[in-house]
């Protein structure tokens, strides 16, 4: 595994536990709420899930690569249109999101593990994102390779959260983010819309090349 691809599975990781969802808003309402510590409990049941549907994502991407690399860069495709559906709608954003729960949950780590396997968007975002990331290295991809992958994606998402868990119980931080949710999810948009293009970038020169072929 070179260097870049260890990085770009890292980075992969830690994008999708960082980047505000359903789940990092749930996360600072807890913590609003309740504080650090039950904003820590619920982001190590969260992990769970996003263990599930990081590797879910792999699996398929791995899988499509294997079959060929038309169908990884048909998967590539599909990956950006629905990034840049995401980075859109959160540029339109007007209204702060009312996806965070209204109160704080009685058992934070529970809570989190139900919440994390029940995202619905969890599972397509973890594709989209893990594509846009790792299709300039797709050529490197093996089922082999597969256990590290998972892992270190685990690793990066550990990041993601320790970073989370320092900054939900920081009374100043919470406010900030509070006050500014808007304009955070519409530069998360823009940053969305760039991990579109990338995988554009990529999957549609291989598409062409295999038609004209």
């Amino acid at each position: 595994m070179t260097s870049s691809l260890l990085f770009a599975v890292i980075a992969s990781g830690f994008i999708y536990g960082i980047t505000p969802g359903p789940g990092v808003l749930a996360v600072f309402g807890i913590g609003a709420a309740r504080g650090r510590r039950a904003g820590a409990g619920f982001l190590c049941g969260h992990l769970l899930g996003d263990v599930v549907w990081c590797s879910t994502a792999l699996v398929a991407i791995v899988g499509a690569r294997e079959i060929g690399s038309s169908a990884f860069d048909v998967l590539g495709v599909l990956s950006a249109l629905y990034l840049f559906w995401l980075g859109i709608r959160a540029i339109r954003t007007r209204n702060r999101s009312s996806e965070a729960p209204q109160g704080a949950a009685r058992q934070p780590f529970w809570h989190g593990i139900l919440f994390g396997l029940t995202n619905p968007k969890a599972y397509p975002v973890a594709v989209a994102t893990f594509t846009a990331l790792l299709s300039s290295r797709a050529e490197l991809l093996t089922w082999a390779m597969l256990p590290w992958l998972i892992v270190l994606s685990f690793i990066g998402g550990l990041v993601a959260y320790a970073i989370l868990i320092g900054i939900v119980g920081a009374r100043q931080v919470r406010t900030v983010y509070q006050r500014h949710e808007v304009l955070i999810t519409k530069l998360c948009g823009v940053m969305f819309i760039g991990f579109a293009i990338n995988a554009l970038a990529h999957a549609l020169p291989g598409l062409m090349g295999s038609k004209t072929s």
